[in-house]
């Protein structure tokens, strides 16, 4: 389990100049994966842009650890940088379930155009899971879109 403690820390080293580019650099080449998820959670959770990069690059991780992990923290940055990814997860009827769903979630939330098209999309596809089409309209009922 990843301690909440961990993650305070590298949280709190960010301000520093190099401290962002520390935390991005964890999450491509460390071996350790709780050290990756932690330095995920933190790039989520940091509010900087810079971080929007190495989460999407993440998505495509072959780990589905790490995708749902970099598909919440791009959630919680909101960017509309992210949308292509987290369309692609969402397309992908190959994914994991909780992957694609996060992908909902994450699209909802940032409710870009693009996003909120692509969910509207998939809402009427009839080839679509039955169960992510009831998410999307429950999502898109949340951020008042449908």
């Amino acid at each position: 389990m990843i301690a909440d403690s961990m993650i305070d820390g590298w949280l709190s080293s960010l301000p520093e100049t190099d401290g962002i580019y520390r935390i991005i650099e964890k999450t491509r080449v460390d071996r350790d994966p709780e050290d990756r998820i932690s330095a995920i959670m933190v790039l989520g959770r940091s509010k900087d842009p810079r971080a929007v990069q190495p989460l999407i690059d993440c998505c495509r991780d072959k780990s589905p650890e790490i995708r749902f992990h970099a598909i919440e923290g791009l959630k919680n940055l909101r960017s509309g940088r992210s949308v292509e990814v987290l369309i692609e997860r969402l397309r992908n009827k190959g994914e994991l379930y909780e992957i694609r769903k996060r992908a909902v979630i994450a699209l909802a939330t940032i409710r870009s155009y693009g996003a909120i098209q692509e969910l509207k999309n998939r809402l009427v596809d009839s080839n679509e899971d039955g169960a992510i089409r009831s998410l999307i309209g429950w999502e898109l009922e949340r951020v008042h879109i449908w």
